[in-house]
């Protein structure tokens, strides 16, 4: 058997003083060959990325390798120059990085950042350059190439960004792709077309492939080998199957049992729905008092252009559904579906261009700021990233009484709610003292549930609430938010990509395309019986279909 093209030995990666352990990575030892994909696999702050950062030579300066070797083609990169990791990056390893905005450059289109790496590492002419970009651009799956050369990231898709960074990776046919978390943000359809990118042209190019992630769903759909790693040590690695179906760690055994499945959860039966698959349909409820309603509901942008006046850009078209107290509809789509418009708009956050929104019996969707005022409270909204929606310069404490004492609560009280309700979260009282750099992801989502409850809303909107979060944050943040449902007699709005969250969550779903709602019902018959091409076509994307997880390890089932 050949060498490993890569192989970590002994690897430890010491942190600063004052951190929560002494290593991000100690005693790693881990290979890759040529034509395998083997995935890293942990929470965040397992030191996933400090691994992929170490081999790339990209490691913050207060972070030093202390110990071992990483041998690339047997050659030690710890014992190399910046000079000579240059000349190695892109021609003989390279990296996609986990949010493709923050990578690709907003200044240059996208030809000219990779045209940038042919030139640091090719004398080759303009002409042959151009041409061995328009051919990579093509290889990695983007239509009309030569448009894609001469457009700007922001002008892309998520996942026509993520190709961009996939061809800027290989345009030099490197030996060693390292891929950190690159469909974490992504809707399924755009996942499962870059996974099979991803696994396309490993198995074309012969490339060894480091896939680092946190979800054991990815995992069954990519992985040859696994390496499980928990605060920087690896405490399991073998063959893909033989890890997902017979785990030995209870690490891992608790992250795979974390992963939702496609088989939606018992739930109460007691509240029968209606099923259409025609378009804007009001979705009936049992219930007599709907928390929310809308009907016929639009938004459509006007961006202007330069040469063309005004172009209408419709982002929702005559959407009509009812949520219940009580119940938890979910809505879910791809990206730019308008799910996240359809929610602004029932919050308020921006206006509809035509429609009602009726809450208590008022019409919401165009009135003035002073009537709807006292209404809002009864709307609440946790978003996607919990550290961007909390002020950074505002401890807790002000984050969740800022809005109760602007409806008149006395600080005092504010402050004893803010405190049970931290407690009710799974968070200690003296956390109202903190600010949100001293807490996890999933602490500040919770910080972030905590505060919308202060309101005591009536109808609570997560949007996607949980997509940036690991599998077992992400299991525990979805229980409590059921929970307080359940316990609060809450109607919940709940936007989501994710198949596999809907079924565990929700009572009824709703699938939105571009702008329009194609399908409706409850949660069993939707995820059984999927009437609408398109949702046919979310669940075929959908990652780790046919397979179940229990924390005994992950099951094939029929599809």
């Amino acid at each position: 058997m050949k060498p490993p093209l890569l192989d970590i030995r002994g690897l430890a990666l010491s942190l600063p003083p004052g951190a929560d352990r002494d290593y991000a990575v100690h005693a790693l030892d881990l290979q890759v060959r040529e034509g395998e994909i083997v995935c890293l696999v942990g929470e965040s702050g397992s030191g996933k990325s400090m691994v992929a950062h170490s081999i790339m030579g990209l490691l913050p300066a207060a972070i030093r390798a202390t110990g071992g070797s990483i041998m690339l083609d047997g050659e030690d990169l710890l014992a190399a120059s910046e000079a000579r990791l240059r000349e190695l990056r892109c021609a003989r390893m390279a990296m996609i990085f986990q949010e493709p905005l923050s990578a690709l450059n907003p200044v240059l289109t996208c030809g000219e950042q990779v045209d940038e790496v042919l030139r640091e590492h090719t004398s080759q002419p303009t002409r042959i350059r151009r041409e061995r970009i328009l051919a990579c651009f093509a290889a990695v799956g983007l239509t009309e190439p030569g448009r894609m050369l001469t457009s700007y990231p922001h002008q892309l898709s998520g996942g026509q960004q993520q190709r961009v960074m996939i061809a800027m990776a290989l345009v030099l046919e490197p030996r060693l792709l390292i891929a950190d978390e690159p469909t974490t943000a992504l809707d399924v359809t755009t996942q499962a077309q870059i996974l099979g990118l991803i696994r396309g042209l490993q198995r074309a190019r012969g490339l060894g492939v480091l896939f680092i992630t946190h979800d054991f769903g990815v995992v069954t759909d990519i992985a040859d080998r696994v390496a499980v790693l928990r605060r920087g040590v690896c405490v399991e690695a073998g063959p893909a199957m033989q890890v997902l179906e017979h785990p030995s760690d209870d690490y891992t055994r608790m992250l795979i049992g974390s992963v939702p499945g496609l088989l939606p959860r018992d739930r109460p039966t007691a509240r029968p729905t209606a099923r259409s698959t025609a378009r804007s349909t009001a979705l009936p409820s049992s219930q007599s008092a709907p928390a929310i309603r809308a009907e016929a509901l639009s938004k459509t942008y006007r961006r202007k252009g330069w040469l063309r006046g005004h172009a209408p850009v419709p982002a929702v078209r005559e959407v009509s559904l009812t949520v219940a107290r009580g119940e938890t509809l979910g809505v879910v789509g791809e990206s730019a579906s308008g799910k996240s418009t359809v929610a602004r708009c029932i919050a308020r956050l921006i206006e509809p261009t035509s429609g009602r929104i009726v809450l208590d019996g008022s019409d919401i969707a165009f009135m003035g700021a002073d009537a709807l005022r006292p209404l809002r409270r009864k709307v609440q909204i946790i978003f996607q990233d919990p550290y961007r929606s909390l002020n950074p310069r505002r401890d807790i404490a002000a984050a969740i009484i800022e809005g109760p004492m602007n409806y008149g609560l006395p600080r005092g009280e504010a402050l004893r709610r803010a405190r049970d309700l931290l407690q009710w979260v799974g968070l200690e009282a003296q956390a109202l003292t903190r600010y949100p750099h001293q807490f996890s992801g999933g602490q500040r989502q919770r910080i972030c549930i905590a505060r919308a409850l202060a309101m005591e809303p009536e109808l609570l909107i997560a949007d996607e609430a949980v997509s940036a979060l690991d599998v077992s944050v992400q299991a525990q943040v979805l229980a409590l938010l059921d929970d307080i449902k359940t316990r609060l007699g809450l109607a919940m709005l709940f936007i989501t990509h994710d198949l596999r969250v809907a079924a565990q969550v929700c009572d009824r779903i709703a699938v939105m395309r571009a702008g329009e709602i194609v399908e409706t019902g409850a949660v069993g018959d939707i995820f059984a019986r999927p009437a609408h091409p398109y949702t046919q076509a979310l669940f075929a994307a959908a990652p780790a279909r046919g397979w179940t997880f229990t924390p005994d390890g992950a099951r094939r089932v029929s599809a």
